[in-house]
């Protein structure tokens, strides 16, 4: 990483930690879903699980904190709460374009720090506080203009080179929790990442408008992306790109897509995903090693991104590569689309599904005016036109064969 001189005046806050994750109090039930039926058709996620349809945005406020907490107790892990404290630094950078935002937070006797860099905008769009987009790792799409960029080094805060990462990085020094339910490496750069909101929302002196916070990701960190703007509601934007099975697929249409295109093992599914790497909690391997066994589970990535609704969420994709299961795609994120739907925000979900080019290489001409609309609209404040969703591929889902439900009218 380039080294800047620093200031010498350095801002220093002991920050109140602000609780990001959905509040659990509605939830009254949780089945053990490993002794459900299996169905191969994505679940409803208008009717909670006594039973009770949702019928009402109040309901629906509801639902969603019993969806996320069966997401955390049988796939994510438990996302803890915020720590007891939170200090923040920010050492801005001589030249004025950014800086160094270091963040230490501690639990008992027990403190982690890691650093993130902030870069400012170069044009004058939009004047300090900047909207920002947080980028887990790297940044794989344009800077977009008047948009302040927070790159958050997520790998070395919860560890995901293979299968031997299991509770290595920060995140574990501080949560060294053993257990199934243990958050997996998506959740643990959740939980950092509202850290990192948190230290935004308490620091003003900082340069960022904590209201017009994005997040961003591609691959492995476009599956993180779309977590983290699932379990944290101050997140304005969440932009998902080419993030395959355990991202914006489905499980269960991931599993048809890999049988139907050459044969089998052309799909990333949950059975490979959980010998590949630490993404999610060894809870999720009871149901992922088990033929068909993702079908017991009462959800799918379709109500994942609903966690996000109403908020922006706009989904990027790439036909060239079959093993992020288009398909399986397009598909969920058209069912999921139904959340917004029924809460009256059909036009802040966004899906764009190019044709085959380089994986994380933005394709401009293709996506790029889709990015800008979505961009605009939810960090710079813009009329823009987001009622996009649309793929170049020669396939079609029809979603009356993948769900027994109808959408409700919440709005």
């Amino acid at each position: 990483m380039k080294s800047f001189t620093c200031l010498a005046l350095v801002s220093a806050a002991i920050l109140r930690a602000v609780s990001s994750a959905p509040t659990l109090e509605c939830l009254t039930t949780t089945p053990n879903p490993s002794f459900a039926t299996k169905t191969p058709l994505l679940p409803d996620p208008f009717e909670f699980l006594s039973g009770t349809p949702v019928e009402s945005k109040e309901d629906w406020s509801c639902r969603r904190n019993e969806i996320s907490q069966l997401f955390q107790q049988y796939e994510l892990g438990l996302k803890p709460g915020p720590s007891q404290n939170l200090q923040s630094v920010f050492q801005q950078y001589q030249n004025g374009t950014g800086g160094n935002f270091t963040l230490t937070a501690s639990n008992g006797d027990k403190a982690i720090s890691w650093t993130a860099t902030i870069t400012y905008p170069n044009s004058t769009k939009h004047g300090s506080p900047y909207p920002a987009l947080i980028a887990l790792d790297l940044l794989t799409i344009p800077v977009p203009d008047g948009v302040a960029i927070i790159t958050f080094f997520v790998s070395e805060f919860a560890q995901q080179d293979n299968m031997t990462s299991r509770g290595k990085g920060l995140f574990y020094e501080l949560y060294p929790d053993t257990s199934p339910q243990a958050a997996g490496a998506l959740m643990a750069w959740s939980w950092g990442l509202s850290r990192i909101m948190d230290a935004l929302t308490n620091s003003s002196d900082i340069g960022i408008d904590p209201t017009h916070v994005g997040v961003v990701g591609c691959s492995r960190w476009g599956k993180g992306s779309l977590v983290a703007g699932a379990f944290d509601e101050r997140i304005a934007l969440t932009i998902v790109q080419e993030s395959g099975s355990g991202g914006a697929a489905c499980w269960r249409l991931s599993d048809v897509e890999n049988v139907s295109v050459n044969g089998a093992d052309t799909v990333q599914t949950a059975h490979e995903i959980v010998t590949e790497n630490v993404w999610f909690s060894t809870e999720f391997e009871v149901f992922a090693s088990e033929v068909d066994g993702t079908q017991r589970l009462p959800f799918d990535h379709h109500m994942l991104a609903g966690l996000v609704a109403p908020r922006g969420l706009l989904v990027i994709d790439n036909l060239g590569y079959e093993w992020l299961s288009p398909w399986s795609s397009y598909g969920c994120m058209t069912v999921a689309r139904q959340i917004y739907k029924a809460l009256g925000y059909q036009q802040a979900m966004g899906y764009t599904e190019a044709a085959n080019h380089t994986h994380c290489q933005f394709p401009v001409a293709d996506q790029g005016a889709e990015l800008d609309a979505f961009v605009g609209k939810y960090l710079l404040g813009e009329q823009s036109q987001t009622d996009v969703f649309r793929t170049e591929a020669n396939f079609t889902f029809d979603m009356a064969m993948w769900i027994d439900w109808d959408t409700p009218d919440l709005s």
